[in-house]
């Protein structure tokens, strides 16, 4: 499509939007005057559905109503809380149900999981991963590799971009992988990488560790609910994601995890195991011996936290209504047309100066442009904010600009350019 700098064609983009209606289903900040702001921040905190409240409300009614035969003769009993999770979040990850389930949040989860599939020898002890991961990454990464006695700047090997570059090529990772192979026991990438906005190969990549004889694993929150991925049908072995970014469920709250059949359905897969973890049938029998619940649920530790996961149900309730694939339909055209606006704005304004280091190929990138201001950039994310832009500042000069398809319109990034325009020269 040939696009164009006007805010007639903006209209007309949005006019044949599918996903338009659903921009009603959710709340937006306002300023001090009661005007709605531009709001491209959903890689960080997405936007409350107008729905949550009903969720949540019906919860505490049933709380008052019940108190602890709620786990049982509540609308949704909270014994079984993370089955109404489980069927929509594998729609949106490429899961079969059972190699799924909800709980707890994203770094303990990240923790649980490695506990389970970093399993380091003393000839396969390494961990590839990407130079500069978001910190619960390298911070998890460092503590369970000195936790098994290893250094870390042996044990693993972090991939950096080639000089002059921003983005990782996949040959490059595939070729690391290889050069590793007779050390390396597992491969933990983002799916998306939150500073770059680059969608990693994630089935070339599981494939490659696969090939060497190592576990691949990822961490997806920045790519669950903005991408369409297939965890299943590319053999990945595990993966964590948050739920509040492009899910939309509230800060801080719950994580969902992957495991693949063949380890979930496995009970000698090793676990730290936890009471809600132990077989649904005989958990009130309250024996000593954990017999894990078949699939991922047998990696719970506690109760779920109804309330959180309530907020959490009413937004993959819209993402099951939108469906997954036109989501990233729509996402590919309004993060182009992003990309158009602002170099529109950049060809035609001399004071603004910037490189986007976020991948061309929309087949490389989710709903995120990342923009490098090659001077005066902090001034510029005041003047967006102060013109009622919530964007993303990285230091030290990275604008991070995130359109969400289910809410952002083709007009509110024609409304940024006129923005941008504004910057005085």
């Amino acid at each position: 499509m040939t696009f164009q700098y006007s805010r007639g064609f903006a209209h007309q983009l949005d006019e044949h939007d599918v996903l338009k209606d659903f921009r009603q289903w959710f709340h937006f900040p306002t300023n001090v005057s009661g005007e709605t702001l531009l709001y491209f921040c959903g890689n960080s905190l997405g936007l409350q559905p107008r729905t949550a409240k009903q969720a949540l409300d019906s919860e505490l009614e049933d709380w008052a109503k019940f108190g602890v035969e709620g786990h049982f003769h509540g609308k949704k009993p909270w014994f079984h809380y993370h089955k109404f999770l489980s069927a929509h979040s594998a729609e949106i990850v490429g899961a079969k149900e059972h190699e799924v389930v909800v709980m707890n949040q994203l770094t303990v989860n990240l923790h649980l999981l490695m506990v389970s599939f970093y399993r380091p020898t003393q000839q396969k002890y390494k961990i590839i991963m990407e130079a500069g991961a978001f910190p619960s990454d390298m911070y998890a990464v460092e503590s369970q590799v000195k936790f098994h006695g290893f250094n870390y700047d042996d044990a693993v090997i972090e991939i950096k971009p080639r000089n002059g570059e921003h983005t990782l090529r996949t040959e490059d990772i595939l070729a690391c992988i290889e050069d590793h192979k007779n050390e390396l026991a597992l491969v933990f990438f983002s799916g998306v990488q939150y500073y770059t906005g680059q969608l990693f190969d994630i089935k070339s990549i599981t494939a490659k560790a696969h090939q060497v004889g190592a576990l691949a694993g990822f961490d997806l929150a920045h790519t669950a609910g903005n991408v369409d991925i297939q965890l299943h049908d590319w053999h990945v072995d595990f993966a964590a994601w948050c739920s509040y970014k492009y899910l939309n469920s509230g800060p801080g709250n719950v994580s969902g995890i992957y495991i693949h059949e063949k380890h979930c359905m496995n009970e000698k897969t090793p676990r730290f195991a936890g009471w809600w973890g132990h077989k649904e049938d005989q958990r009130f029998l309250m024996k000593r011996g954990f017999i894990p619940e078949p699939g991922a649920a047998g990696w719970q530790m506690s109760n779920a936290p109804v309330f959180g996961m309530a907020v959490h149900a009413a937004s993959l309730e819209i993402f099951h209504k939108a469906g997954i694939t036109k989501i990233r339909e729509k996402s590919k055209k309004l993060t182009a047309y992003l990309e158009y606006v602002i170099n529109h704005v950049q060809e035609h304004h001399a004071g603004i100066s910037f490189e986007i280091i976020t991948p061309k190929n929309p087949d490389e990138r989710g709903a995120q442009l990342s923009i490098l201001i090659k001077e005066n950039g902090k001034a510029l994310f005041d003047h967006l904010t102060a013109k009622g832009v919530i964007a993303d500042w990285r230091e030290p000069n990275v604008i991070r600009l995130a359109p969400a398809p289910l809410y952002n319109r083709y007009d509110d990034i024609f409304a940024l350019g006129e923005i941008l325009k504004s910057f005085p020269s």
